[in-house]
């Protein structure tokens, strides 16, 4: 009769901060505590936990390495009867390896270098680190068990190796930002390796707001007949114990807890607030200020900013001019009454007339048109920078991605400011998430939801007058920014090609306004920023426009 041993696994899905590598430290010797006193076998930690992920250019700093060999002692000292694969960089005479340290009785007993180096997207490791071509496979409790860190099990060498080498088993580390329906493509990614090998993987992940990046958790386990069998909420920092029998070096693991799903509108809303939350609290900011237009854009990025750090945190400042409705001043009172935040109105009436009044030998001869709208613009950018600086707040910008991909925002304008929360976020899932928000009860005043979205700058103003209805303008944006389709391909697809070249001009000629917008939570697969890297200046479809 064989004997069934029990052993338990934890997750630390952990939020660390990039660089922080005595907080980072204090925090992993904290869950090692934990673990002791959940007599833990197995601990993961992700992927680089010592220094945050992505820790970029502090890579190229050697002063950094040191100061993981000294905290890295103080964790050994924490490592009792059980083991701890970490995430750390390591140098030697080869380079910068991204590799994950196995940690048993105070020892270190093994080492691993990721084999997998992402180079693509918001990826460019192969910028830092040296790719390791070695399986680790470690014996835990009579079952041999092979590490890998995150891109590794993208692809098949890694795991193929890991299993050749005996592994009944991969601990798989990772630092997976989030963008929508992520966990559905790691899922799949995990269940084919199981599906081939019929062993289980074990997948931890970490959570927080990295600048752009989010990162949702939602760490899992998989059984060998590819079931998932434990997993973890998104967005929630937490350790998790999954129980593994053992018998005869045979793994299985019973089915655990399962955490909900989320809706695409609930996933996206928590990556928002996640991302929020953490540039605002790891950056040291003493709160936000939001300029509120009564708009849907700034009445949702309120919503979010108040749920990621309290009303309390929160300043609303409403600004209106010569053309601003009743409405947009009632409905954004109304939001701040109805979420506890402090707000105030400031005319920009007064900034206006003296701008012009300053202006008017420049101007004279010259008929009116955008300058005089942009000039309203960044009268309220300069107030709200003002409002910050003294108060040692963050302005929140309140683009989306709708309007930073076609440039129909204004430089130092509306776009001034130090976060901008629906970047990535276009026009059309602004509704959805507005309406995701109000599923309970109404936080966004219907009336802002329901009228037609408008700037505000111009008499009877609206967005229509400017761009193609959101419902047509955002597929078009999908297919060229996201998927990178040709402008012959869209029109192909169906879309009417003055539209789509109309379109297309309008992404080409605001690049160098997105290269000067503020950084946004990435909840897309191609988002502004570090995803979608174009020139200033370029010819390339010069040509191509008729």
């Amino acid at each position: 009769m064989t004997h069934v041993k029990t052993l338990r696994l934890l997750l630390a899905q952990s939020n660390f901060l990039v660089g922080d590598i005595d907080g980072n430290a204090q925090k992993i010797m904290e869950v090692c505590a934990q673990a002791r006193q959940h007599q833990a076998d197995i601990l993961l930690f992700p992927e680089l936990a010592l220094v945050g992920y992505p820790p970029e250019d502090l890579l190229l700093r050697p002063d950094m390495y040191l100061r993981c060999q000294r905290t890295l002692q103080d964790i050994q000292q924490q490592v009792g009867d059980f083991y701890v694969v970490m995430g750390i960089p390591l140098h030697d005479g080869d380079g910068v390896y991204n590799a994950a340290l196995v940690l048993y009785q105070q020892q270190i007993i093994a080492r691993y270098h990721k084999q997998a180096l992402p180079n693509y997207s918001v990826f460019d490791e192969k910028r830092y680190f040296v790719a390791g071509d070695v399986p680790c496979v470690i014996d835990i409790a009579g079952v041999p068990m092979g590490i890998t860190i995150c891109e590794d099990i993208w692809v098949d060498a890694p795991v193929q190796r890991s299993v050749a080498a005996g592994a009944r088993m991969i601990l798989n580390i990772n630092a997976s930002p989030y963008h929508l329906r992520k966990d559905a493509e790691r899922h799949q990614v995990v269940r084919r390796h199981i599906q081939q090998h019929k062993i289980p993987i074990a997948y931890v992940n970490q959570i927080g707001g990295q600048d752009e990046l989010v990162f949702d958790g939602a760490s899992f386990v998989m059984n060998a007949n590819a079931e998932c069998v434990f997993q973890a909420p998104a967005f929630e920092e937490n350790v998790y114990a999954v129980e593994l029998q053992v018998d005869d070096s045979t793994i299985t693991v019973p089915p655990q807890a399962c955490a909900p799903v989320l809706s695409e509108e609930e996933s996206a809303y928590q990556a928002l607030v996640t991302g929020v939350r953490d540039y605002v609290r790891k950056n040291n900011f003493n709160g936000v200020v939001i300029g509120l237009s009564g708009g849907i854009d700034s009445a949702l990025t309120l919503a979010i900013v108040v749920d990621a750090i309290g009303a309390e945190g929160v300043e609303g400042v409403l600004m209106p001019s010569r053309y601003t409705s009743t409405m947009s001043i009632e409905d954004a009172r109304q939001q701040c009454q109805t979420l506890g935040v402090e707000h105030h109105l400031i005319s920009i009436e007064p900034a206006f007339m003296t701008f012009l009044d300053m202006l008017k030998d420049e101007f004279a001869g010259l008929p009116v048109d955008t300058t005089e709208e942009n000039i309203q613009a960044r009268c309220r950018g300069l107030i709200l920078m003002a409002i910050a600086n003294k108060k040692r707040k963050i302005a929140m910008t309140t683009g989306n991605k709708s309007e930073m991909a076609v440039g129909y925002a204004t430089l130092y304008g509306d776009m001034a400011g130090g976060f901008d929360v629906l970047k990535d976020v276009a026009k059309t899932l602004v509704y959805r998430l507005a309406r995701w928000r109000n599923r309970e009860h109404e936080i966004i005043p219907q009336r802002v939801i329901d009228r037609p979205p408008s700037a505000e700058l111009a008499l009877d103003q609206k967005d229509s007058d400017s761009l193609p209805d959101y419902a047509v303008l955002d597929p078009i944006l999908a297919r060229y920014v996201e998927q990178d389709q040709s402008p012959e391909d869209i029109i192909a697809a169906g879309f009417d090609e003055a539209t789509v070249r109309r379109v297309i001009r309008m992404v080409d000629g605001a690049e160098h306004k997105r290269r000067q917008a503020p950084p946004g939570v990435r909840i897309t697969p191609r988002a502004f920023g570090r995803d979608r890297r174009y020139p200033l200046t370029s010819g390339y479809h010069r040509h191509r426009q008729k």
